[in-house]
């Protein structure tokens, strides 16, 4: 199970920004150049990234001859040690052994997977790159099955011998790996049928997950007589126009509302198939599974959601009545919510600018911060201008350990682009970081993995509040960040209630298209208050949001994310002891330690209530500084 697990997060790309309604780093499709670099009008030259520290070219001998020798690698574990490592139960040097060499052929494979999906992400609307994708993913799927043995035979180690076992320094690195093995236990099959559901991926979750890709690459939108993709009609819900920011919202409505049947159809299967698996493997709630891989209890999850759920009137209520009054509005339409402030200065912030505002923030923090986060740019690990056919949104890929994480952006120039890229490298500076640890100790778990990258967010937005001595421009700047913030905490919790509603209801049965939307409009309502008014047509913008298909029960991990890193920077701000080097252990450590001891030397506990509300002041207060200014007249 959780072999499958980590290398199909190599091997499937996910848009790691996917933010509602303009919440993502959209830009105008553009033509890129060849070579290093693509220029775009008034934003310089912008690097697009070079995968050949992975691959060549998806031609390249190499390709092949690495699938042949993780082929091999594979057959010759099995035949080596299938049936056999429960045996070695006591012996810790060769468990390590053992454990050292699954390591290497996970490696190989997620090299390759990371790879077709890089490539794949590149331009999804290519057929010959989909289809090297796709071809890729079933010949490593074929081999993963190979290996499905070792995670269980591992968890037939009786308890004391295991024990005793670690006694042995090399083993015990891969503690806390052996630790997850066990936490998963109950929830393992037997081979034959963890070698079935393998099998069945390609033409379950993960052909569905690609039948969405496919479809939502291929949509256009027609906002007033010009077809558009998913990233630009996005962004023009931030146009300073509300005709256009109008136009642009009918225009999704309407392509939405053309293709509901197929979204309805994905979202449905796709809950189904989670409910098969979940039933067969014995979880009960139905976001279950993903505490288990997030490696945090569902008692803190629920915690987190309760938390914020009661903060729905101080801080979105409150937020968006404020804005109303701002625009000259009674009520906010639903294209309205992202609208740029009336007098919020509008200009485009070239790439080179953009680039050093994040470095010089990183570099205010540690310089160590700013030399990792320099390497991106400067060795082509970014790909930054938008371009027909590809992937939408931004994320950073981890990669593997011996290479190196690419960030994948969709640039235009606005404040909210610099702020994601900001958001990105964080992420990229924790990989690299957490590289050290090996593959299987390396991915840090998705409620901490937006740690570094909320951070990164923070340091420059603070960076850039410093410099502001305009009051409007300060009010616009923190306007902005309440806005992010209310996306990464207020939205995202919405969004995992809707999931729950939506997967809870699949349970008795299919979903219609209008119990669909029924289900997201009440979650809108009750997140976002009586200060937007919810016009015709959004209650289909669920459709779009990746995460509901390709990670159901993602959305979380970005509030709890940004709620940690709030409570941490009031800490950085506070001058707590030793913080930056306590800051970059945490890093450091990728998924080799539990939440709460990550967090225990900085004297907090996500267990407890108050380490969310703590979070969560963090936002009032901004909006307190916003209601002040009003009052002053700003």
């Amino acid at each position: 199970m959780a072999f499958r697990a980590h290398v199909r997060q190599h091997m499937i790309v996910i848009a790691a920004a996917e933010a509602p309604e303009g919440g993502v780093s959209p830009g105008l499709a553009q033509a890129a150049e060849p070579a290093g670099g693509a220029a775009t009008q008034d934003l310089g030259e912008m690097p697009e990234w070079n995968l050949a520290d992975l691959y060549a070219s998806p031609d390249a001998p190499e390709v092949e001859q690495d699938i042949t020798r993780a082929r091999q690698m594979a057959e010759s574990f099995k035949a080596s040690y299938q049936g056999k490592i429960a045996a070695h139960g006591r012996d810790g040097p060769k468990l390590a052994e053992i454990i050292a060499a699954y390591e290497a052929v996970a490696e190989l494979m997620s090299r390759l997977g990371t790879y077709a999906g890089l490539y794949y992400a590149g331009d999804q609307a290519d057929q010959a790159r989909a289809k090297f994708y796709g071809d890729t993913i079933a010949k490593l799927t074929e081999i993963s099955r190979e290996l499905i043995f070792v995670e269980l035979e591992f968890n037939q180690i009786e308890n004391n011998d295991l024990a005793q076992a670690l006694g042995d320094e090399k083993l015990k690195h891969y503690k806390p790996w052996l630790d997850d093995l066990t936490k998963e236990k109950p929830f393992q099959l037997d081979e034959k049928l963890e070698q079935l559901f393998t099998d069945k991926s390609q033409t379950a979750a993960g052909a569905w997950n690609r039948l969405f890709s496919d479809t939502m690459a291929a949509l256009r939108f027609d906002v007033e007589g010009e077809l558009m993709t998913l990233e630009p009609t996005l962004n023009l819900l931030m146009d300073k126009d509300e005709p256009r920011r109008k136009a642009a919202a009918e225009a999704l409505s309407k392509t939405f509302e053309d293709n509901i049947r197929i979204f309805t159809l994905v979202i449905n299967t796709l809950a189904k198939d989670k409910e098969i698996s979940d039933r067969w493997r014995g979880f009960k709630d139905v976001a279950d599974s993903r505490h288990l891989a997030n490696r945090v209890e569902g008692e803190v999850v629920e915690a987190l959601v309760d938390a914020v759920t009661e903060k729905y009137p101080t801080i979105s209520h409150r937020y968006y009545r404020m804005k109303a009054k701002w625009l000259g509005m009674d009520q906010l339409s639903h294209w309205d919510r992202n609208a740029p402030l009336p007098d919020k200065p509008e200009r485009v912030i070239p790439w080179p600018e953009a680039r050093d505002m994040v470095l010089t923030a990183y570099g205010g923090f540690s310089p160590r911060m700013a030399d990792i986060a320099r390497d991106f740019f400067d060795k082509r690990w970014i790909d930054a201008p938008t371009r027909p056919g590809k992937a939408p949104g931004a994320f950073s890929h981890p990669a593997v350990p011996s290479v190196h994480p690419y960030v994948l952006l969709n640039y235009l120039g606005k404040s909210r682009d610099v702020m994601t890229l900001a958001h990105e490298l964080g992420h990229g500076v924790h990989q690299v970081l957490a590289a050290k640890q090996g593959m299987l100790l390396s991915q840090t778990p998705l409620t901490l993995a937006e740690t570094a990258s909320v951070f990164g967010e923070m340091l420059t937005f603070k960076a850039l509040l410093k410099e502001t001595t305009d009051p409007k421009e300060r009010k616009a700047l923190i306007a902005g960040k309440v806005e992010d913030m209310i996306n990464t905490v207020v939205r995202q919790i919405a969004f995992y209630k809707f999931e729950r509603k939506v997967h809870l209801a699949r349970r008795e049965g299919e979903l219609t298209t209008e119990q669909i939307n029924d289900l997201w409009m009440s979650v809108q309502g009750e997140s976002l208050g009586d200060a937007i008014a919810f016009k015709p047509g959004y209650e289909v913008f669920w459709a779009y949001i990746g995460h509901f298909i390709r990670s159901p029960f993602y959305v979380y991990a970005y509030a709890f994310g940004d709620c940690l890193v709030n409570s941490l920077f009031k800490l950085y701000e506070d001058a707590h002891p030793d913080f930056v080097e306590k800051y970059f252990e945490l890093l450091s450590a990728g998924g080799s330690k539990h939440h709460s001891e990550l967090l225990a030397p900085f004297g907090l506990d996500a267990s407890q209530p108050e380490f969310w509300h703590k979070g969560l002041s963090v936002i009032e207060e901004m909006i307190d500084e916003l209601e002040a200014m009003e009052q002053a007249g700003v």
